[in-house]
């Protein structure tokens, strides 16, 4: 073991890894003999063959017979393979079913395939995923990054990407550092600012909301939120904000939703993230006694199936899950084919609309 617990193989095929991925190491490039490895690490010769063992296994490296190891020449097969990988955050979520089926119709329709993986929000499982993706024949990549609104440290196996001639295109965020990539998002900002816009004309003045600390989304629909209450002359007050993550999604909404009611907090409104928190906190006002609308009003996001499935269908704001879909579709097309950015006729911003239902009413 060295000094981090891991074993030493695993130490040496990780730095090798990195090099490759990097690209101190470049495609076709010799590798260090095992004798200059060993000695390099202070390692045996047998644990320097287990760890090269695990890296040709994966296709980062060939071995030639009487030349030595090589760095895999992945460049060779890349050409019209006619695979789109597609990486999204989640598999099972309301929306992305309906988000593959109208990337599938475009795509389908243009000979390709789908390669589909998901990440379950998880960064760490978004790099696994990309280096995955280095080694097989992809023409394209649509990802929707995991925690956008966090720094993305893993740039490199983007700009792996870029230096293989991979396009690649954003959708429901980007990361900090990549604002300048292709993306297709909706206006978040707008949709929060719609929907908060809206409990205002209702009669609402003390509004609760709910966001998502570690996406782009939640920070836009925060920012719609901010600018509403500040047009209507309405002090922000950051104590009826609740901020959750992605890993404390089903628990801390609630949780902090009754903290507040235990602390006596006015609220007649609450603005949440998407319509999936919107249903954790009506049960959980409910079960506080509390009536939706009549006590509070409830608004969500999404307008996905529980909007409207139930038992108080949700004001909401539409997304239109297939046509981001095939926009996103004929976006990653126009890369491979190498259009021009001013010469694109896909739209990048999608707005969004207001979709009113019965969780909300107005304020007496």
């Amino acid at each position: 073991m060295d000094t981090s617990g891991k074993a030493k193989y695993f130490t040496l095929m990780e730095q090798l890894k990195e090099d490759i991925l990097s690209g101190r190491i470049q495609a076709g490039e010799k590798l260090p003999s095992e004798n200059e490895l060993a000695a390099s690490f202070s390692i045996s010769r047998h644990t320097v063959r287990k760890a090269l063992s695990i890296l040709e296994n994966e296709g980062y490296i060939t071995a030639r017979h009487g030349k030595g190891t090589f760095c895999s020449e992945r460049m060779i097969h890349r050409n019209n393979s006619h695979n789109i990988a597609v990486v999204t955050t989640y598999l099972s979520d309301y929306i992305f079913p309906r988000l593959i089926q109208g990337m599938d119709r475009v795509l389908t329709a243009n000979g390709y395939s789908i390669i589909l993986k998901n990440t379950g929000n998880s960064r760490t499982i978004e790099a696994k995923v990309l280096q995955e993706m280095l080694n097989k024949p992809i023409d394209g990549l649509i990802i929707e990054p995991s925690k956008s609104q966090i720094l993305c440290k893993h740039l490199n196996l983007y700009e792996m990407l870029d230096q293989y001639g991979i396009p690649y295109v954003f959708i429901q965020g980007s990361y900090p550092q990549m604002l300048d990539k292709p993306r297709i998002l909706m206006d978040d900002c707008q949709g929060g600012y719609l929907l908060t816009k809206y409990l205002i004309e209702n009669g609402h003045k003390h509004i609760v909301g709910i966001f998502k600390a570690d996406d782009s989304q939640g920070a836009q629909r925060h920012l719609g939120y901010t600018k509403a209450l500040q047009e209507a002359g309405i002090l922000y007050d950051p104590e009826m904000v609740i901020w959750f993550h992605t890993e404390d999604r089903r628990i801390k909404p609630a949780l902090m939703l009754n903290q507040m009611l235990d602390k006596g907090v006015n609220m007649d409104a609450v603005v949440c993230y998407n319509d999936q928190i919107a249903t954790l906190a009506i049960n959980a006002l409910k079960e506080r006694g509390l009536s939706i609308p009549e006590d509070i009003s409830v608004t969500g996001y999404d307008n996905s199936m529980i909007a409207e499935a139930g038992q108080i269908g949700l004001t909401t704001i539409a997304h239109p899950q297939e046509k981001l879909g095939e926009m996103a579709a004929e976006l990653i097309l126009e890369q491979i084919q190498k259009v021009p950015l001013a010469d694109s006729k896909v739209e990048r911003l999608i707005q969004p609309e207001l979709i009113v239902r019965q969780s909300t009413c107005p304020k007496t």
